[in-house]
């Protein structure tokens, strides 16, 4: 991940540099300006854009917000079926520290997503490490889902379903998803009317102390190398933990109960990677364990691609759509 206007930079050798941050002596960080491109969004009626979306604020004293996003179905459509239609909740990648909910990238992805399943989409911005380190993200994002099921906003109450809810989260996202669902469980009556039917794990990030087999094999990796990846579970970690602190390695400190909690509920996962990402091998543990505890959990796996392909390749994106497509209808 490098600035166009500037040559190709190597995460291995300077991982700082790469996703464009400036460390600080007291452990502060200096994010380089315009590093990620963001966008505004798109309201206006009268623009013939398949997908509509604003922003609307959530915890002005936290400054966190929602990226709302409305498919434009067909007059013809909406009078044939005027059901409302699934509700997916997003949160956005980049390792804790990068990114945000108008992130082009993210836009790009979620816009494609409204169109395609279709659904109302929720796309939250959370507050960022190291500035904010875990577990202010889960904090936020579940606080993002108490605001959604009591919120007056017209987008949601009158085309959303909230009996058909989904999680649904990119990288550190997907980490989000699996975090903030063991959160969920415990106040299933509190999120009335919101009812979460499956968790989505896109590339979810995870580590651990010891390095597993795709980490070796992809230790020098140009676009997500361990190396980075430890850098990032430094700057957003609690201080003083190390990378086998539950938020990090899911492995470690399983809620058995809470797991229970979510198969009487009848929650289902869907966890999607690349084995061209060394995160693979903990995605596919990740599947086992909760299989192993009576989950249904599906795991679709690709050889090739890389960490976060589908957001730069249309192909593959196109592939994902489906997969979450059917994913969301089929509950």
């Amino acid at each position: 991940m490098s600035s166009k206007n500037t040559p190709p930079i190597d995460p291995n050798i300077d991982p700082y540099a790469y996703i464009g941050i400036i460390p600080k002596p007291d452990g502060s960080i200096t994010r380089l300006p315009e590093f990620i491109p963001t966008c505004a969004p798109s309201s206006d009626q009268s623009d013939p854009i398949p997908v509509l979306s604003k922003d609307i604020p959530i915890n002005q004293e936290k400054n966190t917000w929602a990226r709302l996003y409305l498919p434009r179905l067909p007059e013809s459509s909406a009078a044939a079926s005027p059901t409302k239609l699934p509700l997916i909740v997003y949160y956005h990648g980049g390792g804790f520290i990068l990114g945000s909910a108008a992130t082009l990238l993210f836009q790009k992805f979620i816009t494609e997503i409204a169109n395609e399943v279709p659904a109302v989409v929720v796309s939250v911005e959370y507050r960022l490490a190291p500035e904010h380190r875990l577990p202010a993200a889960y904090d936020d994002c579940v606080e993002a889902l108490h605001w959604i099921r009591t919120t007056d906003e017209e987008w949601l109450t009158k085309h959303a379903d909230f009996s058909k809810c989904f999680l649904l989260g990119t990288s550190a996202g997907g980490n989000i998803v699996y975090h903030v669902g063991l959160r969920a469980i415990t106040c299933v009556d509190h999120l009335m009317p919101l009812k979460i039917k499956g968790l989505i794990l896109h590339h979810p990030f995870f580590g651990g102390v010891e390095r597993s087999q795709s980490e070796i094999r992809l230790v020098n990796d140009k676009k997500f190398p361990p190396s980075l990846a430890d850098l990032m579970w430094d700057l957003c970690l609690p201080i003083g933990a190390d990378r086998d602190h539950e938020y990090c390695n899911p492995m470690k400190g399983i809620k058995l109960k809470l797991l229970e909690d979510m198969k009487k509920d009848g929650w289902k996962f869907l966890v999607t990677g690349w084995d061209g990402d060394m995160l693979i091998d903990r995605q596919i543990e990740l599947v086992s364990m909760l299989k192993e505890r009576g989950i249904e959990a599906i795991g679709k796996f690709s050889e090739g691609g890389s960490h976060g392909v589908e957001l730069a390749d249309d192909a593959k994106a196109n592939i994902f759509y489906g997969v979450l497509k059917d994913f969301v209808v089929s509950l």
